[in-house]
């Protein structure tokens, strides 16, 4: 490819809304052009690392015995009703009419279709397994989209899906999956790890999430100093402390006019924040609910929501909290509730003693407090907290640190929810018929282009793992006066290397050397080859690398040979 016939337009100037180093550098090397909120163009070079990561993806996919096929991105109404999701799914779906007043939906993932497939053309268990893929565009209606193609409204993904006669079945095609996404991160030269995930709203039995790690990162991922344990924080499990202490201290009553958080009323009394308790009001199921956390913890929502009683729980309102605790927020704790109230304490605070907790009196706080003296015991005593660096790891095997990621894959055990909904059946061995189990399987082509440049990048622009790059090799001419053996000597190598099969561009655009290798460094051509009449007269070309310091100056022999030709 010679860049003078190609179109390669870089920038200067990146609009303020581009945060994150993928969405400027993207912006800047001409890789994507904003179109609407959340939409992007991708031009010739984007499409060029797109399809990179579709090869790999594809050749793995393939090589872990899934056929592809394509599926339609708008569904019907009626399927995303079977499986109760059409209005369960949220804003995310985008929902739309045919001239005949028909609903579609534009699919933000494909387990209806899927499903709706399996049961019109998997008939035995001769059949099964089976597993499918596609690589087709997605949309989410995003409430606010941001970060570029990181969290675009339409995007890019590959998903599979399988189909099995039992559990040990799926949990073998599982492993394959794991096992191949790992090699597909491998492949790419991306730095990553796969954690224990949530199953969120595509539901299942268990799933795994895989994180490209970046300090940008918006998930934060737990794994263990001595194991391979590694889990997103969501679902990270905060192991109980030792034995609680007894108690060394009376309970008492301290003032605090205006100390509405932990922070405040340690600092006022001089205790490390560790001491306090936070207080939550809560309105779940079952009515109102005091969760207790100590306060330098965070509550976890998934945590929460996954006990008794609180599923779909919701922060009560002032006057709620008023009427069952009879104090303003901010003077909250479980001590002479206005009426009963249960209350639920994360594992940490159930084993402390001599603690500080709101009094329940506007204005006031009590101390000292501990558990079958003062209050009765919770309850229900439960993990409610995120995981924090240095907590033992659940496994037993040393402690955890917190890494910041980017969720580029996800695999899930679904399970038979999909299946019995739409009454997806097969007929076993015997001749009955049997609902499959299925496995779900998703990864974000798209968003691991920009995942890759938030772990691969400096001041100067991208810098490709090599298996992503657009163009392995660029050959740069620096010729101001036309001479014929410069233009001769560049395309004779840029010949030779193309017959050895090394993907390399010729920049023949005739810019100035300054401009020329900003523009090669801004994309991340990793290799850089520069023929110029000085270097011909020395019998060298100056080759660097991406990520080198300095150029060498190299013999046309020894270029070949760095670049495998």
């Amino acid at each position: 490819m010679r860049l003078s016939q190609f179109h390669l337009r870089t920038s200067k100037e990146i609009p303020a809304e581009a945060e994150l180093a993928s969405h400027k550098l993207m912006l800047k090397a001409g890789m994507i052009r904003k179109l609407a909120a959340g939409l992007y163009t991708w031009t010739p070079l984007g499409l060029r690392v797109l399809r990179k990561v579709e090869k790999v993806v594809r050749e793995e996919m393939d090589a872990a015995g899934a056929i592809e096929m394509l599926m339609p991105n708008v569904q019907p109404r009626e399927l995303w009703e079977e499986t109760g999701r059409w209005e369960k799914f949220g804003g995310q779906l985008l929902k739309m009419q045919d001239r005949k007043e028909a609903w579609y939906c534009y699919g933000p993932t494909h387990e209806e279709v899927i499903t709706d497939f399996a049961r019109n053309e998997l008939a035995s268990y001769k059949q099964l397994p089976a597993c499918f893929y596609q690589i087709q565009t997605k949309f989410r209606d995003e409430i606010r989209p941001r970060f570029g193609v990181m969290r675009a409204r339409e995007f890019l993904m590959k998903d599979a899906y399988s189909f099995h006669l039992d559990e040990a079945d799926l949990q073998r095609q599982y492993e394959v999956m794991y096992q191949a996404y790992s090699r597909i991160f491998e492949r790419l030269g991306l730095r990553f790890r796969a954690v224990f995930a949530d199953t969120g709203a595509i539901g299942g039995s268990a799933s795994h999430e895989f994180h490209v790690l970046a300090d940008s990162g918006e998930d934060a991922i737990a794994f263990a100093s001595d194991s391979g344990y590694a889990a997103n924080v969501e679902l990270a499990e905060a192991v109980a402390p030792g034995p609680r202490p007894e108690p060394s201290e009376s309970m008492r009553d301290v003032e605090t006019p205006t100390q509405k958080t932990c922070e405040a009323v340690a600092a006022l009394m001089g205790i490390p924040l560790q001491r306090t308790v936070k207080t939550l009001a809560l309105m779940g199921e079952d009515g109102f609910v005091v969760a207790l956390l100590r306060g330098d913890h965070v509550p976890n929502e998934i945590k929460l929501a996954k006990l008794p009683g609180l599923a779909g729980y919701r922060m009560a309102t002032e006057a709620e909290i008023s009427e069952h605790l009879g104090a303003a927020p901010g003077f909250l704790g479980p001590i002479n509730p206005k009426k009963p109230v249960k209350v639920v304490a994360d594992r940490t605070v159930a084993a402390m003693a001599d603690f500080v907790v709101g009094a329940n009196r506007d204005g006031f706080h009590i101390a000292g407090v501990n558990w079958g003296r003062d209050l009765p015991e919770p309850n229900l005593v439960a993990d409610l907290r995120n995981v924090v660096a240095g907590d033992p790891s659940p496994d037993g095997q040393g402690t955890l640190s917190i890494a910041r990621g980017i969720e580029v894959g996800h695999i899930f055990q679904l399970g038979r929810a999909y299946a019995e909904a739409m009454e997806c059946t097969v007929l076993d061995s015997n001749g009955k018929a049997v609902v499959p189990t299925m496995g779900c399987y998703g990864i974000g082509v798209s968003r691991i282009v920009a995942a890759a440049i938030e772990q691969n990048h400096d001041e100067n622009g991208v810098i490709w793992p090599e298996a992503m790059a657009p163009w392995q090799v660029a050959i740069c001419v620096i010729n101001p006066k036309g001479d014929a053996a410069v233009e001769d000597a560049a395309a004779s190598l840029y010949r030779e290397l193309q017959s050895a099969g090394v993907e390399v561009v010729l920049d023949d655009r005739g810019l100035r050397p300054g401009s020329m290798f900003a523009d090669i460094e801004l994309v991340g051509i990793p290799h850089r080859v520069v023929v110029s009449g000085r270097g011909l007269e020395a019998g060298t070309f100056e080759y660097r690398h991406r990520s080198a310091a300095e150029s060498e100056n190299l013999d046309r022999a020894s270029v070949l040979a760095r670049l495998g030709a």
